[in-house]
């Protein structure tokens, strides 16, 4: 049989992990400059614990199974439910906040003919007991540092708050059915079904107005102004009071370059109770990532806390780099280190690492054979071990000038770029 890959899953082969890994790596040193420890979680939970967390989107879209004691499992389609429950249980007595950070594969299950990805990459935070303006400005502060860091020049954090919906559900006067029918339409950001329910006769017209025109507002300062108008006439005086306090934050900052007030945002998981968060990039019809405060899920495993956190999709992320021509340069093979005989060409090998250089050894390999690994190989260097002397080969495959001593650092230039000798 020729083996295939799972529908939905791909591998990731040399350069693009590597490239991938430099993303990551980059994304996390800023998580970990913040003081954000890094976790890792199992791959699967008991399906229950993310039912209670994500509510119906386990239903949707998680991966279940039974393990041979018979209990329902499920991998994680997120990881702040996991993260959560391992502050509810294993971080339940120790004072916080906890500042908690991840690079980790989630899974989400989706019908064969959407051709959708059911494998992908979450780069994250979670703050756990941080709550108020300021913990809200300390996640979006990350978001966007963290963005900056993977190399984007060109993209945009939108934030707004789930209260603004909230808010006008309990004062629409109509009943709990049109409630839930508004916050799915939300979800699936269906402005005309919005607008159909708000047009029901049972809502008050001040409130139809701002449901049908709170979601189209976005902007700086200027749109916190035009929502808490709608609002007032609502008689939802204190709704945008958290939001615009982290957003003069943010400001204060230098960031209202690269954050827009979007009361367009509306997370699809369940457990949002504030502010919410979603980034962007141009060209990129999908956000690179999401997040917000929700600060009734750790109530759900009886460990109530304040939380708030965020996820970016590497893939997404790589996505956006290829398209603004910043995809990162990773270090490439060093040297081809080869000679008869074994001893000499492993100690060349190890003395070349210890000086900082990415070697691969090539045992038996000398003159034109050496050449042609070096440049098969992408190395940097052609080199050949002779006793205890490392000599460089150039193109024709002809020894040159020996590596002088101490060892030099790493080439900056390529062989191929150097012509062999140098």
């Amino acid at each position: 049989m020729r083996p295939q890959t799972p529908r939905g899953f791909r591998d990731v082969l040399f350069q693009e992990a590597a490239e991938r890994e430099a993303v990551s790596r980059a994304m996390g040193e800023v998580f970990a400059a913040w003081g954000y420890a890094s976790v890792e979680t199992p791959v699967v939970e008991e399906y229950s614990v993310l039912a209670a967390g994500v509510g119906n989107a386990a239903e949707r879209t998680a991966f279940r199974l039974f393990d041979l004691d018979g209990s329902l499992l499920a991998l994680r389609p997120e990881m702040t439910v996991p993260i959560a429950r391992v502050a509810a249980s294993r971080l339940a007595d120790e004072p916080g906040p906890h500042r908690v950070r991840y690079v980790a594969p989630v899974f989400r299950e989706h019908a064969s003919l959407r051709g959708q990805a059911r494998q992908f990459t979450q780069a994250g935070v979670e703050l756990i007991g941080g709550g108020g303006p300021a913990a809200d400005a300390e996640i979006v502060t990350l978001a966007v540092e963290a963005l900056e860091a993977a190399g984007l020049t060109s993209f945009t954090v939108g934030i707004g708050t789930v209260e603004v919906l909230r808010d006008l559900i309990d004062a629409s006067g109509a009943d709990e059915h049109w409630g839930a029918a508004v916050i799915e339409a939300a979800h699936e950001r269906n402005l005309v079904e919005l607008e159909r329910l708000a047009a029901d006769p049972a809502v008050r017209p001040e409130v139809a107005a701002a449901l049908v025109g709170a979601p189209r507002i976005r902007g700086g300062r200027e749109a916190l102004d035009e929502c808490r108008d709608l609002l007032v006439a609502c008689g939802c005086m204190n709704t945008l009071c958290a939001l615009r306090e982290t957003y003069r934050v943010l400001e204060g900052l230098g960031y209202a370059d690269r954050v827009t007030v979007d009361f367009g945002i509306m997370r699809s998981f369940d457990y949002y109770t504030g502010f919410v968060l979603e980034a962007y990039a141009p060209g990129l019809g999908l956000p690179l990532g999401g997040g917000g405060r929700y600060d009734r899920l750790l109530a759900a495993f009886g460990a109530p806390a304040p939380a708030a956190g965020f996820a970016l999709g590497l893939e997404r992320v790589m996505i956006a780099l290829a398209e603004q021509s910043a995809t990162p340069a990773v270090s490439a093979l060093d040297a081809v280190v080869g000679g008869i005989d074994s001893v000499a060409v492993f100690s060349a090998a190890r003395s070349l690492r210890g000086a900082g250089w990415r070697v691969v050894p090539a045992v038996g390999r000398t003159g034109l054979r050496l050449v042609r690994e070096a440049e098969r190989t992408g190395a940097a260097e052609a080199l050949v071990a002779e006793g205890s002397q490392i000599i460089r080969v150039d193109r024709a495959g002809e020894m040159a000038l020996p590596l002088e001593t101490p060892l030099p650092a790493p080439p900056v230039a390529t062989w191929a770029q150097k012509g062999g000798a140098r």
